[in-house]
């Protein structure tokens, strides 16, 4: 099982993040069923303003 890091790293989305890392959130889906928060996601994009990575020092 794969546990989700305390804090999303920089340049992800938290949401993105949290899906993809924390199985606990799909269990309540049936088989084969998507999860509505995922699809919306997908179709529409990150709701998020993702901070970009830091590039350098200054």
């Amino acid at each position: 099982m794969t546990v989700a890091a305390a804090t999303t790293p920089p340049g992800e989305c938290p949401q993105c993040w949290q899906h993809a890392h924390d199985r606990r959130i799909h269990r309540k889906l049936k088989p084969r069923e998507d999860c509505p928060q995922c699809v919306d996601h997908m179709v529409n994009g990150c709701p998020y303003l993702v901070p970009k990575q830091s590039k350098g020092w200054w």
